[in-house]
């Protein structure tokens, strides 16, 4: 059997940086070096259906080893694309043994620290093992932990037939970090019921609610003329789009100023010359209700500045992203009683909570295919203090063993 940190080490050195200018799909060819890895080593552990389709998915099947006839076939899901906010190539893993809650110096840049009183759970990480990067890039825990938690569950169950459990479905996509993870999953020949994607935070964590999610585009046309004739003409497309940007709240609805249930207005890209200026924004709130009233707020912001440059316009598209999963979760609730269940049984009280974010099973479970999250470990992602435990990844891989059981047993 090959553990979980021997999977999880070779993955985080494979470059799986997705491109959100990119416009090909996958978005980046190199997502494809991860995926077909996995693929043979799905094959190799018996699963012979495992493939990488022309999209850049992997589906395999784990086939059922019950008597029973009527088992709902299950999903468990992770993305082999990592975030590009930060370098995700030439990644170095350092493994701290049985650390004592000392701070963590990162040994390629030692401004990058790992401090307890900074960082999320790490406080309760005394005397387990942390995985870093060395300092210049992030780890990819994000989601490579969830990626070898499912690939080492699926060896276990595969070399244990003892334990009964149904149809499982492994789906390993492309993009999820760029809002594209689902965009060609064909869940026809996915075959499932019921999924779980693997890529939340902390051990016990699972998660049955999402922000839900659009992307707002704002194209400005301004007036160009000769800046040394351009007296009561010129009407520059980039100071306007620089007005717009300061005259969102600074103290409100920002993600630096924003927690729990509280949604935001985000710039996430700028660019242009005097003449055409783009600003994109990611907009998000639990509701549609909210996101509605961000987005007229922004639209209201965007008619007041134009009324200082008669001559110029600015045109506003809203693209949806994802929806709150929970509309979809609520309907089929023995989805996250069985994943609680999982978690009792290998001694860890189940937290249920809601993500200032969004997976792939948000889009999954309005596509039809109910898909909370379930705990990876992995913390701190899109930066490179992004850490995870050993011993974290390891009870991720019994709560998905104990998951397949309980399917079975409730059927």
């Amino acid at each position: 059997m090959t553990s979980v940190l021997d999977r999880f080490l070779r993955y985080v050195q494979i470059d799986t940086q997705s491109d959100p200018q990119s416009e090909s799909f996958p978005s980046t060819l190199k997502q494809r070096d991860l995926s077909n890895i996995l693929v043979v080593e799905l094959q190799e552990i018996g699963i012979t259906d495992a493939h990488l389709d022309e999209h850049g998915y992997v589906y395999a099947t784990i086939p059922s080893n019950s008597d029973k006839t009527a088992i709902p076939v299950i999903c468990f899901c992770s993305h082999v694309d990592t975030s590009p906010d930060v370098i995700g190539a030439n990644v170095q893993p350092i493994v701290h043994e049985n650390w004592d809650g000392a701070d963590i110096v990162l040994p390629d840049d030692n401004t990058q620290v790992l401090r307890i009183s900074e960082l999320n759970d790490l406080g309760n990480q005394i005397g387990k093992d942390i995985v870093t990067a060395s300092g210049t890039t992030l780890l990819g825990a994000d989601n490579k932990a969830g990626v070898a938690e499912i690939m080492a569950a699926a060896e276990y169950l595969m070399s244990h037939p003892e334990i009964k459990h149904g149809t499982v479905k492994i789906l390993f996509t492309p993009d999820e970090e760029v809002g594209r993870g689902t965009e060609k999953v064909d869940l026809v020949k996915l075959g499932a019921d019921f999924g779980y994607t693997v890529d939340g935070e902390a051990v016990g964590t699972l998660e049955d609610e999402t922000f839900s999610a659009d992307g707002v585009k704002i194209t400005i046309h301004g007036v160009s003329t000769h800046p040394g004739y351009a007296i009561g003409k010129l009407e520059n497309a980039l100071k306007i789009a620089a007005d717009i940007l300061s005259s969102l709240p600074k103290d409100a609805l920002s993600p630096e100023t924003t927690e729990s249930k509280e949604g935001f207005i985000h710039p996430v890209h700028f660019e242009g010359i005097q003449e055409k200026a783009v600003l994109e924004f990611i907009i998000r709130d639990f509701t549609d209700e909210g996101l509605n009233q961000k987005e007229n707020l922004l639209q209201s912001i965007v008619d007041k500045i134009l009324m200082r440059y008669p001559h110029s316009s600015a045109k506003m598209e809203v693209k949806e992203q994802y929806r709150n999963m929970k509309k979809v979760l609520d309907l089929h609730p023995q989805v996250i009683a069985n994943a609680v269940t999982a978690m009792h049984r290998v001694g860890l009280e189940a937290t249920p909570r809601s993500i200032r974010g969004g997976t792939d099973g948000s889009r999954l479970s309005f596509m039809g295919l109910p898909c909370p999250n379930i705990f990876a470990g992995e913390h701190a992602f899109h930066s490179r203090l992004e850490w995870v435990s050993v011993q974290d990844m390891e009870k991720a891989v019994d709560v998905i063993v104990n998951l397949c059981q309980v399917w079975e047993e409730r059927a």
